[in-house]
């Protein structure tokens, strides 16, 4: 289990970061473990894949995407009828296989969908980093569309710099603002944000200052976007869990704060469902209030 520890760390640690590439990430050091496992039958071989899932889903709490991946492979091993042990370790490995299929099929899907919101003089407001919008964006430009991005820095870890790099690179006009100047740049002609979580109630995960920008977004008049797959939806949210909400170390706030100064650093936040204009996800853009309806029609294993 030393490699889904170091995994566990690098997660823990935001050396890998990223909805999707914390998936693939969990994904990969599943396919190691059954690669490396000592177990001689079925039985223990599932237990090692327990541990490890055990492991991997403690590793941070927001983050229904990689608990999503890691289900589905061992949802697909012990669907299966094989016995051997060399078997059930080429089970892990197309089963990754296909779920990383089916999220690249989302992500294609998605951008086809929410490009055609994307209008040629618009202005875009955006916050965070987020893999799916950039992609997104991407498509707009292929189309032909000319517009211009707005991004927040995304304090404490300024993520906001990956996007307005991406973005760059992809030949698109973008401005990086201050988190506390959105408002005053929110005269964009549409605002989309990405998700960590989508919940039982409609209601979405993303970091934090997402609400606040939803809530400017709602008085400015802007139409406020989600963009996600469904597979970040959270099936514990539908028994009366919540999603959890990470809180970071006070050092990415001030590295050097008094000692006696009280320094709060959650990483998300829950966005109300009434502040969200729609959700663009693969199949369509939906109300919040469907997110659950239609994730169960489209992935009933996740629940």
């Amino acid at each position: 289990m030393e490699a889904v520890r170091a995994t566990v760390e690098k997660i823990r640690n935001l050396e890998v970061k990223g909805a999707r590439n914390v998936a693939i990430a969990a994904l990969e050091v599943l396919k190691v473990v059954a690669k490396e496992t000592k177990a001689k039958n079925r039985e223990a071989f599932l237990d090692e894949l327990t541990e490890a899932k055990n492991m991997l889903f403690v590793s941070r709490p927001t983050e229904p995407l990689m608990r999503n991946a890691v289900r589905f492979v061992l949802n697909t091993v012990e669907g299966s009828e094989k016995k051997k042990v060399p078997d059930l370790s080429k089970i892990v490995t197309s089963g990754s296989k296909k779920f990383m299929q089916e999220l690249e099929a989302s992500q294609e899907r998605i951008a086809e969908i929410g490009a055609k919101r994307i209008l040629d003089g618009m202005v875009v407001f955006t916050h965070c980093h987020s893999s799916t919008v950039t992609y997104l964006l991407k498509k707009a430009k292929q189309n032909g569309r000319i517009f211009e991005v707005i991004c927040t820095e995304t304090r404490p870890v300024f993520q906001g710099r990956i996007t307005a790099n991406e973005l760059l690179e992809l030949g698109i006009k973008t401005t990086l603002i201050v988190d506390s100047a959105a408002r005053s740049f929110m005269k964009a002609d549409i605002a989309i944000v990405g998700a960590d979580a989508l919940t039982s109630e409609g209601n979405v995960v993303n970091k934090i200052g997402t609400a606040t920008i939803a809530l400017v977004a709602r008085e400015a008049r802007v139409p406020f976007y989600v963009v996600s797959e469904l597979l970040k939806f959270d099936s514990a949210t539908l028994w009366g869990e919540y999603e959890g909400i990470e809180e970071r170390s006070r050092d990415e706030v001030w590295e050097e704060a008094p000692e006696k100064l009280v320094v709060r650093n959650p990483a998300f936040e829950v966005v109300k469902r009434e502040f969200i204009h729609g959700i663009i996800c693969e199949e369509g853009i939906i109300p919040p209030q469907l997110v659950m309806e239609i994730a169960k029609q489209k992935y009933p294993w996740v629940f």
